[in-house]
């Protein structure tokens, strides 16, 4: 079956991929205008269909709270653990080391400075650590930021060293064409120069804001020297927008207060946990698969998913339940930050570029277990394909359906379809309680206020409705329907003061 679709995609290349890449933006445009057409010409049915989404959500709403406290707990077991006890005394623990790519464009020193202190202060030997400044060559004040952090830290690791990737023509401007350079001189420097042994090593993607937890490396260390095949691994902590979260306006906060839940709820959440933003893997996998793509904005799950196909499906993510503290989007002004909340969102939703790619993988690539590769797919299209879709059936389209058909409204289910779905979602409001109490625990150590500002965050949640529109929703519709038209996205840095 699959020499068959290779032979589709093989002899019809342009047609299939358009195909795939209509998909998303034709299946969000059909559920958002769904609650018009359906009033006309099935309104029954139509009106279950929203029951039974809101129900989903329901369902979502404390299946997040259960996975986040769940994680939470772990998390502050595994903060508690002396991580370098348990792993000094490993065979083959002198010779593990880690590369830490760096990628960034326009990050301030400070910035950077804060997030390369946070390694320097490991339990992990920083001799064992190698920092990659992955720069762009076309910023022109990048080799002064880097040698003013190479000269501040050159005692401290084993290394610390500069890339200058240049402007390569085919590639796309990003992240992962950046660090995919500086992943590629690493180990040229680092593994064929015999300075590191590649049998005992990881490198992890870095975003520039990335404050890590004192014992990641020590965690991430004992994980690999204890596991039986450490090199089919990524591993991931919970990425969390702790950093500034008081400084941001409250749109910026209250968005960042349900990223931050979601990337720990997914520690536990098995074949969901895929690499996102900061994470590690065995240097040996990523050498194996490549390195990163570098005609691709969104680098995380498509490195994920290349390598999975790759191994024919023998690639796992394993959590490391540690907290890594990033900065939520935070400009010069109130209406830049939200801009540029507004762009940040915008590059995330863009992932869903990737999701034609997996499905011609699911189809074409032989030999990967049918059940896992199923279940993965459908997990990211779920999340991908209902982004823009969500806020519409969940606000509105129950509301909808009286108004484009009166006459619905005289039957059991159109009279009280608003009023059912009414119930549903604000039953919902116990779980957002639920989570409000899982966020402060998980934050108020990390984040020092004043009781007055704790005690009103909670009121900021009356913006959700037009902040998840503008700053989530609509970013992500304009995505689907960019990718849908044959539109590409250009990279834009996400500023954080």
């Amino acid at each position: 079956m699959t020499n068959f679709f290779d032979h589709v995609f093989t002899r019809y290349p342009i047609k299939t991929r358009r195909a795939l890449e209509m998909l998303p933006g034709l299946f969000s445009w059909t559920l958002i205008s769904s609650p018009i057409w359906g009033s006309w010409f099935f309104p029954s049915p139509m009106a279950y269909f929203i029951l039974f989404f809101d129900v989903y959500w329901f369902y979502k709403s404390f299946t997040l709270v259960i996975t986040s406290y769940i994680a939470s707990k772990k998390i502050r077991l595994a903060e508690q653990q002396d991580w370098y006890g348990l792993t000094k005394n490993l065979p083959h623990a002198k010779d593990m080391h880690h590369i830490i790519v760096i990628p960034n464009y326009k990050e301030s020193v400070s910035k950077m400075k804060e997030s390369i202190q946070s390694m320097a202060n490991q339990t992990f030997p920083t001799r064992q650590l190698h920092v990659v400044l992955a720069m762009e060559e076309r910023e022109s004040d990048a080799p002064e930021k880097a040698q003013a952090l190479i000269k501040e830290f050159k005692k401290t690791f084993g290394s610390i060293f500069a890339t200058y990737h240049p402007d390569i023509p085919g590639e796309v401007k990003g992240k992962s064409s950046n660090e995919s350079f500086g992943g590629k001189v690493a180990y040229e420097k680092l593994v064929i120069g015999k300075i590191i042994d590649i049998d005992y090593a990881t490198i992890s993607s870095v975003d520039a804001d990335s404050i890590f937890d004192k014992s990641y490396f020590s965690y991430l260390s004992f994980k690999f020297l204890t596991d039986k095949n450490p090199y089919n691994k990524f591993w991931q902590s919970a990425n969390v927008h702790y950093n500034n979260f008081w400084d941001v306006p409250a749109p910026v906060r209250v968005l960042s207060f349900f990223g931050n839940l979601w990337r720990t709820a997914v520690l536990v959440q098995k074949d969901r946990l895929i690499a996102n933003s900061t994470y590690s893997l065995s240097l040996k996998l990523l050498v194996d698969i490549g390195f990163w793509d570098t005609d691709v904005i969104p680098e995380d799950y498509r490195i994920f998913f290349k390598a999975f196909y790759k191994k024919q499906g023998n690639v796992f993510s394993e959590p490391i339940f540690l907290k890594t503290s990033m900065d939520a989007p935070l400009s010069s002004s109130y209406w830049k930050t939200l801009k540029n909340k507004y762009n940040q969102e915008l590059r995330w939703s863009w992932g869903v570029s990737d999701d034609p790619l997996f499905i011609k993988w699911w189809f074409t690539v032989p030999g990967v277990p049918f059940i896992r590769k199923t279940t993965m797919l459908v997990n990211v299209l779920m999340e991908h394909f209902l982004w823009p879709v969500n806020w519409f059936i969940i606000t509105i389209a129950a509301n909808v359906m009286p108004f484009i058909n009166p006459e619905f409204t005289r039957t059991t289910i159109g009279y009280n379809l608003p009023k059912l779905a009414g119930f549903i979602l604000t039953s919902c409001l116990f779980a957002m309680l639920a989570m409000i109490i899982i966020d402060f625990k998980n934050r108020h150590r990390n984040t020092p206020i004043s009781k007055t500002k704790q005690l009103l965050f909670p009121l900021e949640f009356v913006l959700l409705p037009v902040v998840g529109f503008f700053l989530s929703t609509l970013p992500a519709l304009i995505s689907h329907t960019q990718l849908m038209l044959g539109k590409r996205m250009e990279y834009k840095v996400t500023e954080k003061l």
